[in-house]
């Protein structure tokens, strides 16, 4: 073994296919998205050249991603974070026009979070994986639940039917995804 030899980590590599830069400049948009693999966020659009612009930001298992009016939310291992856009309208900074920054962290334990979104009253609502419920944020506890299957005969933690995916309709939760219909 060569002790010069260093570790380090391998290079991320992002490529697109050939019409995604232009799809992403003709849609006028930006993708955010969350890999809990290497627990990362990411935000991919265009620099102002129109060449590719990734940016990145770190988090423990981050999972659950959903847009707001002025921002979004992500769940991590342990937490909940709300992201605001402190630009103000028609601001911008070196070509960019939002910038999102982690405002409060809701601390939740593990819970195991996948899906998220805003009900039409704006308060988020979460597929909550460990507990097998839907649930949403409390002042007091790690979470308030809203709903579960009528098969789960408890909440407890134990993860007993895979709840993952969340559907809204008219601003309300109207469908979930479940690996299996199971109790156990």
């Amino acid at each position: 073994m060569d002790t010069n030899e260093t570790n380090v980590a391998p290079a991320l590599e992002i490529t697109t296919s050939r019409q995604m830069l232009s799809w992403l400049a003709e849609q006028q948009l930006a993708i955010a998205l969350t890999t809990y693999q290497i627990g990362k966020l990411y935000f991919i659009g265009l620099k102002p050249d129109n060449g590719l612009s990734v940016f990145e930001r770190s988090f423990n298992r981050c999972m659950g991603l959903c847009s707001t009016p002025n921002g979004l939310y992500m769940s991590s291992l342990y937490q909940v974070w709300r992201f605001e856009n402190v630009f103000e309208p028609g601001q911008q900074q070196d070509g960019y026009d939002r910038l999102f920054v982690p405002q409060v962290g809701y601390t939740t334990g593990d819970l195991d979070i996948h899906d998220m979104a805003v009900d039409s009253e704006g308060h988020l609502v979460f597929v909550n994986t460990l507990f097998s419920c839907l649930a949403t944020l409390s002042e007091m506890h790690s979470f308030k639940p809203l709903w579960h299957p009528s098969f789960i005969s408890k909440l407890a933690a134990e993860d007993r039917c895979h709840l993952n995916g969340l559907a809204m309709k008219d601003g309300q939760p109207a469908y979930v995804t479940a690996v299996s219909q199971s109790d156990v």
